[in-house]
């Protein structure tokens, strides 16, 4: 079997993968839940190109995360639940209708107004794929937060809650008010631990943090994922910079003091 551009190749491969008889012991024995894990790890190796500017990664990590599409299709295939092409179909019917002012007779002036024309047409959506499962005898739970996907990132999912609750006035209207909450919260932080609280305590408040940093960054339109990201690598430069200078006088991580690694660090950041 040669490569090839189209599509289809691709579903063919992935169907020979989980053939019975003649396919890959390993392919053959994966289901929906444990693939789930590497199609979310192919969504961030996607992210981080994006991140780094590398269009030569972005094309490979791209075709890992279509492979992942591919291979839960290949799953619902099999089971008879729909296949590659109905995911394509349920796809293209969803940016139809969701863009009329693009393929039909409505007309957008703005991207906030063609936004807001989305966010109708995906309540809409909703109210119909409720009445489907009901149809289908199954589970309907209700509620303006009940359909917040939770396989999401912590951050991410905060936002996502926030947002849905905003939009029915749950919110803040000024970024200083998020300011205060912050402060507040990390007082009750403080005071949990001087009362030496047990760990659950105080890692519940820590979330009550984390939730209301989370809440700051959309405030200020930060995505917290990329910002916590972008912090996660200039510590990862800045460590290795310590490393590298070390390296060079011969000595290890474990043979410096505190303050020679806080001199270096200082180092590191003058440099950026």
């Amino acid at each position: 079997m040669q490569p090839s551009r189209d599509i289809t190749r691709l579903i063919e491969i992935m169907a020979r993968l989980r053939d019975r008889e003649t396919g890959c012991p390993w392919d053959i024995e994966q289901s929906f839940a444990t693939i789930a894990p590497y199609t979310v790890e192919e969504a961030y190796e996607v992210a981080d190109a994006i991140a780094r500017g590398d269009m030569v990664d972005l094309e490979e990590e791209l075709g890992d995360l279509l492979l992942q599409v591919v291979y839960h299709a290949q799953l619902a295939a099999e089971e008879g639940r729909f296949d590659f092409g109905d995911v394509v179909a349920a796809i293209t019917r969803k940016m139809i209708r969701r863009h009329p002012h693009v393929f039909g007779d409505a007309a957008a002036r703005s991207a906030r107004s063609a936004k807001g024309m989305w966010e109708a047409i995906k309540a809409e959506e909703k109210r119909e794929r409720a009445q489907k499962r009901a149809a289908a005898g199954l589970p309907t739970e209700g509620g303006l937060l009940a359909d917040v996907p939770a396989g999401m990132t912590a951050l991410a999912r905060a936002v996502k809650l926030q947002k849905r609750a905003g939009t029915v006035g749950f919110d803040w209207n000024d970024p200083r008010a998020v300011l205060a909450k912050l402060r507040e919260e990390i007082d009750e932080i403080e005071a949990e631990l001087d009362a030496g609280a047990p760990a659950a305590r105080v890692g519940d408040e820590i979330g009550d943090l984390l939730f209301a940093v989370a809440n700051l960054a959309r405030h200020v339109e930060i995505d917290p994922d990329a910002a916590l990201r972008g912090t996660n690598e200039k510590f990862r430069r800045r460590f290795g910079h310590i490393e590298r200078r070390l390296a060079e006088t011969g000595r290890s991580l474990d043979a410096a003091t505190l303050d020679e690694m806080e001199a270096l660090w200082r180092e590191a950041k003058g440099l950026e």
